[in-house]
């Protein structure tokens, strides 16, 4: 009797392992994930968790034939709502009385993954399948991604089994210590949505709000002439601007963003005139790791959710470009 007992212990635990996917079914579930979140309408409450911090927010997608919509909105603490109109961002922070505008070049928030920076993520990830568990109401497959270097933390995805959209995600560290958590705790997806409901509930009293823009003066792409030579493996540039800092009348700054198709490094390059001393090393802003140095009369910052050797391994590694 015992002896049966211990088999069937060993049997359940074995059915719970991950079983480690191959290349071509670790990208077609990364895939399916980033084309939920681009093409099923729902709404829903997520909550964001990262260290003792915990914050809930609505979001509303909706995709028609002119495009993806999205309205997300905070539940507490200071008011907030950011739409989302393809690839042009709203922000309306009602207690400042302030509208800003913005491109979301490389940035991609929950549940969306970048479709375009799928394919490198197998070389520097192994992808595993876990059991499937109830997430918000519907069941979702775990997909474990785990890195193969110290240039990268480890993340976990919840996706829901039918559609494939991202309904829970966390990202580890390299003692597997949860650093952020997203997960949804209402949710409807193929909701019936309109237009009205993806736009700012702030729209009609926002007239004589300030409003600034921060665009790039360039396309994004074009040649900043500074270049990042030889970053940590996997992580390349996805996209390089020129850009004004809040839209007002100081010089432009560089920009810079790196992703290996998870996580996404942003270079900050700007003049701080070559008597004026530039704070220079690493810090930390939540999850968020900063590194920080000085190169003529140019400060270069590189920010990103990534280990803190990659950020500085990014920031030593930006130099202009030589002729």
């Amino acid at each position: 009797m015992r002896l049966l007992m211990a088999v069937a212990i060993l049997l359940a635990a074995s059915a719970t392992v991950a079983q480690e996917l191959s290349q071509a079914d670790a990208l077609g579930w990364l895939q399916r994930i980033a084309s939920a979140a681009r093409q099923t309408n729902y709404v829903g409450t997520f909550v964001y968790q990262h260290g003792d911090a915990v914050e809930s927010s609505q979001l509303v997608h909706m995709t028609d034939g002119h495009g993806e919509w999205e309205k997300l909105s905070t539940l507490e603490g200071r008011r907030c709502e950011v739409i989302r109109m393809n690839e042009e961002l709203r922000t309306y922070l009602p207690d400042l009385k302030l509208i800003r505008i913005e491109a979301r070049f490389g940035r991609r928030g929950f549940p969306a993954l970048p479709p375009e920076q799928l394919s490198g993520i197998t070389e520097f990830y192994e992808v595993r399948k876990a059991e499937i568990e109830r997430v918000a109401g519907y069941d979702a497959q775990i997909l474990q991604l785990e890195p193969k270097d110290a240039y990268r933390y480890g993340h976990k995805f919840w996706a829901e089994t039918s559609k494939g959209l991202l309904v829970k995600a966390t990202m580890t560290n390299e003692r597997h210590q949860v650093l952020e958590q997203f997960a949804f705790t209402l949710l409807e997806i193929n909701a019936p949505l309109n237009r009205d409901l993806v736009k700012s509930s702030f729209a009609a009293v926002a007239n004589d709000w300030k409003t600034v823009r921060s665009w790039s003066d360039e396309t994004p792409g074009a040649d900043t002439g500074w270049v990042v030579k030889n970053p940590p493996p996997g992580f390349r540039k996805i996209t390089e601007m020129r850009r004004s800092k809040d839209g007002d009348s100081a010089p432009m700054l560089t920009h810079l963003v790196l992703s290996d198709g998870l996580a996404a490094v942003s270079v900050f390059i700007e003049s701080v005139g070559a008597r004026r001393s530039a704070t220079a090393g690493a810090t930390q802003l939540g999850v968020i790791n900063i590194f920080t140095r000085k190169l003529g009369d140019q400060r270069i910052t590189a920010m990103g959710e990534a280990p803190p050797i990659t950020v500085m391994q990014i920031a030593n590694a930006t130099v202009p470009k030589t002729k």
